[in-house]
This record gives C-alpha cells, sequence and structure tokens, in this order.
C-alpha cells in the first residue's frame, strides 16, 4: 500500500499566543524545532522527540505539530499498530493507530488537540485508512486537570470526535478492563467491506469462547 502524506498547516490564535498546526513533518525538520520540557506525559521529552523523529521516517508514520515559533508545544502520532497488541493481528495495511496525543498544559483549553486532529484529517490519504486508538484512564492526566476519570473521558471523546473518531464496542481485556476505557475508531471513505469485516473481527476475538 502507498503511502502518500500532504503536508496541511493552520494557524491558532491563543491566549498563550499563536501556534502553527502543521504536518506530517519529515524526520529533518521534526529535529530542528525545540521540544517543550512539559512533554513528559509518555517519556522524558528529548527521549519522546527521539521517538516522534523515528515515527515520522516510517512509511506509514506521521506526526502533526502544534508548535509555537520554533518550540512543538503538541502533537499527535500515527503508525501501524504495536506488533504486541491485537490490532496488528490482522496484518491490515489500511490499519493505523493514532498512537499517542500531547498539549502541554499552558495550550491546553484552546482547542489544541482538537486541531490537531483536524489538521491530520485534511490529508486525503487518511480516506484510506482505519484510524484507531485505545483510551485507557491510567494514561489520563487527572491530577494536573482537576477533572474525574468520566469527565476526562468526556473531554477525549469530543477531542476525538472533532477527527472524526466514533466509540466502537470491542472485548478487547485491556480496554473491558475498566468502563472509562474505550476504542475509537474513523474508518476512511474508500475502505473495502472486506476491511470492515476484518476490523469487526479484531474488535470482537473472544465471542466464540465458551
Amino acid at each position: 500500500m502507498e503511502h502518500p502524506k500532504t503536508y496541511n498547516a493552520k494557524e491558532l490564535k491563543t491566549p498563550g499566543g499563536n501556534i502553527i498546526i502543521e504536518g506530517p513533518i519529515p524526520p529533518d525538520k521534526l529535529a530542528e524545532y525545540e521540544f517543550h520540557k512539559d512533554l513528559t506525559a509518555f517519556r522524558p521529552p528529548e527521549q519522546q522527540k527521539k521517538a516522534l523523529i523515528e515515527i515520522a521516517g516510517l512509511p506509514e508514520g506521521r506526526i502533526i505539530i502544534a508548535r509555537c515559533r520554533d518550540t512543538i508545544v503538541g502533537y499527535v502520532t500515527y503508525l501501524y499498530p504495536d506488533p504486541l497488541e491485537r490490532w496488528s493481528e490482522g496484518n491490515m495495511p489500511d490499519l493505523i493507530e493514532l498512537g499517542a496525543i500531547e498539549v502541554i498544559p499552558g495550550f491546553r483549553g484552546y482547542g489544541t488537540g482538537k486541531n490537531l486532529l483536524k489538521v491530520s484529517m485534511m490529508d486525503d490519504a487518511m480516506e484510506d485508512y482505519i484510524i484507531i486508538t485505545t483510551e485507557y484512564y491510567w494514561h489520563w492526566d487527572l491530577k494536573g486537570t482537576g477533572l474525574n476519570v468520566w469527565e476526562y473521558r468526556k473531554v477525549m471523546e469530543k477531542m476525538m470526535n472533532a477527527g472524526g473518531l466514533e466509540w466502537y464496542a470491542t472485548d478487547e481485556p485491556e480496554i473491558s478492563s475498566h468502563p472509562a476505557n474505550c476504542l475509537m475508531a474513523r474508518i476512511g471513505k474508500r475502505i473495502q467491506a472486506d476491511s470492515i469485516q476484518q476490523f469487526d473481527r479484531l474488535r470482537f476475538m473472544n465471542r466464540f469462547m465458551y
């Protein structure tokens, strides 16, 4: 499967300053930008920057960033699911995962996350993919936001909806382990029926285990 990546960008005005939301960004360009010290949700900033540069270099990998001048203050990643996850078991060339989305506290609440998703979907190539994301409450910044699990889940769902992702049922054990966890997906306009059926089989793998 080909992986064309068409660059898109938009400007967002916020009380903290204007930010540019753009991508997919190639690895060499990512390397030039500063990575904000508050981008710590997944690993220390320097390590996360390195991981993003690697993802950007993958054929299917996509990084959309929010930057204030030359400093990255938010990003979203897309790549094939981790080989250890059930979503990779079908070896589907048209299924990618929104693996991580992060915005520093100083730019939250201004639509930064929503716009990262909107700019992602401006690329027509996204109509050739089923895009999934798995939301686990233990990754959420409940302390930093002061929200409870259900309030945070609502915020996450609204943000994902801005990119066209919707809630999908699944029996995947980690997602099923807590009612706030969820699977969300966006099925591109050009996805064939057999790929949708394969995705449905991945969503429910335990239904015949009696």
